[in-house]
């Protein structure tokens, strides 16, 4: 078995590598039970074909309680136990399900992920967070559970649609940002063209963004402290994503990227030349820095958010590009940050 890129907790093995030379050996003889969706079926069937599978939809509206509840039926109806090991293949919503089934069925089962999108691959298969939303907000109902492997295989990036590709990218700015200033500085210097193209700088992008969030999970895998810095750019993300649905998730993190940059500038935490790089990256990858909706309806999303302590938020803000600082705010003096 090949030696993985990465581990977190020393139970989850992370791999840049091809699923197709990989998957088997991972696997082994085990009872595979595949979770995903119609289109990746049909884009991965050679890939797929030896394993039952259960599809679900596509898109957040379907990341609820009730399509895990169909997935525990189906799994249920298929005799599945203790034993069998359930693939999650797809993206960040694939992946998010149904390590959260996986977690609750039969008390647990082992899984793992094949992530094939980019912001699934630099963010949402990694670090053991599975849930789902209510009611529109994010991830209300979740646990902290490790994948057995993720299969993070850039060759499945080159039949991403483009804005599913440039959303993704804002995960990677977002990881750089916190933790590592040498690939910020390489992705100035390159376009969103030459990062599809380019096979070896985007599998370097990507291999960046996962050493980031595996080296601050592996420090706090329950977000009691570093693991609150991945959250740059969420919490504003998931109360625009609550707010309009002109945003998917990585466009809504490149806005909150932007306006915490802002924040941070105001308040004396970053030089204004570092926060116009930060949004000119953004920019230069095609992304929206602007919220669709009133700061003042975000506002009072955000107070929502599960992050918030009491009175509290936790916010994160860039000190320098490469890293970052958890500052706690009083839900009263957000308008005053943010206005």
């Amino acid at each position: 078995m090949a030696n993985p890129d990465f581990t977190v907790r020393a139970t989850s093995r992370i791999y840049i590598a091809s699923a197709t030379e990989l998957l088997p050996s991972l696997v082994g003889d085990r009872r595979v039970v595949v979770v995903t969706d119609a289109t990746i079926d049909r884009l991965y069937a050679d890939l797929l074909k030896p394993y039952e599978k259960i599809l679900i939809g596509r898109g957040e509206t379907i990341k609820t309680l009730q399509t895990a509840e169909q997935i525990v039926r189906q799994l249920v109806a298929m005799g599945a136990d203790r034993n069998t090991f359930l693939l999650a293949v797809g993206g960040g919503i694939v992946t998010d399900i149904a390590g959260f089934v996986a977690s609750i069925y039969m008390r647990g089962i082992r899984f793992g992920f094949i992530s094939t999108t980019l912001l699934g691959q630099v963010d949402a298969s990694v670090g053991g967070k599975n849930g789902v939303n209510l009611d529109g907000y994010k991830n209300m109902i979740g646990c902290f559970t490790q994948p057995e492997f993720v299969i993070c295989d850039p060759t499945m990036l080159l039949t991403l649609p483009e804005r599913e590709f440039r959303a993704g990218l804002a995960e990677i700015v977002k990881a750089s940002i916190i933790g590592d200033e040498a690939m910020f500085c390489r992705l100035e210097q390159a376009t969103v063209e030459e990062l599809r193209r380019d096979r070896k700088l985007l599998a370097a992008a990507v291999r960046s963004a996962v050493r980031v969030k595996a080296e601050i999970v592996e420090r706090d895998e329950r977000e009691a402290g570093d693991r609150r810095l991945l959250n740059l750019g969420h919490t504003l993300a998931h109360a625009i994503e609550k707010s309009s649905k002109a945003m998917i998730h990585g466009e809504a993190v490149a806005v909150g990227t932007a306006v915490v940059a802002d924040v941070a500038v105001k308040i004396g935490l970053l030089t204004s030349v570092q926060r116009d790089r930060i949004r000119a990256l953004l920019v230069r990858f095609g992304l929206t820095i602007a919220p669709p909706v009133a700061m003042s309806r975000l506002l009072k999303v955000m107070t929502k958010d599960k992050k918030s302590a009491g009175n509290d938020l936790h916010l994160i803000l860039p000190r320098e590009i490469g890293r970052c600082e958890v500052m706690t705010v009083h839900k009263q003096d957000l308008n005053s940050w943010f206005e």
